[in-house]
């Protein structure tokens, strides 16, 4: 009998953290959701970039406050293509985003966001973009370290272009 009450305690418990994380989810998307939908991509361009996981959206300056409307907050395995147009994000199970040039403002790396740290320094490619009035730092992970630099380059010659 102590066994099973033990196991009951134990499934309520984590059906409690379950619930709570649920709920505080819902909760950031109801805070979110004034946030504007995203741009659209180009549909001619479906140039494949550096591939890599999305890891998340954040407002800017807070690595850990992430984005939860329009699935910027879900993290997915995907491709980072740069174009003339912007930056676009190919993921698998979730929508393809989409950063407009004259929306970019930055370009770093760093070694955290929401949900990924990285043991080296320079692990994530971090966009930082303007939405809606609101700055946002967008974190992607290359596949391959060796791709870190050049594609950083890429997107800091992008946003200089558009800067002329």
């Amino acid at each position: 009998m102590k066994a099973f009450l033990g196991i009951l305690g134990t499934l309520l418990v984590i059906a409690a953290g379950y619930y709570g994380m649920f709920r505080g989810w819902r909760n950031r998307q109801s805070r979110q959701a004034d946030l504007a939908p995203l741009p659209v991509a180009p549909a001619e361009d479906k140039t494949r970039g550096v591939e890599g996981v999305y890891v998340a959206t954040t407002a800017a300056g807070d690595w850990m406050d992430r984005i939860a409307v329009h699935e910027l907050g879900v993290r997915s395995t995907a491709d980072l293509a740069v174009s003339e147009a912007g930056l676009i994000f190919h993921r698998q199970g979730a929508a393809d985003v989409f950063i407009p040039v004259d929306h970019l403002t930055g370009v770093r790396t760093d070694r955290g966001i929401a949900g990924k740290v990285t043991a080296e320094k320079s692990g994530l490619v971090v966009v930082t973009w303007n939405h809606d009035g609101r700055a946002l730092d967008t974190g992607f992970r290359p596949r391959r370290k060796a791709d870190t630099a050049p594609l950083t380059e890429s997107i800091s010659i992008l946003i200089g272009a558009e800067q002329r």
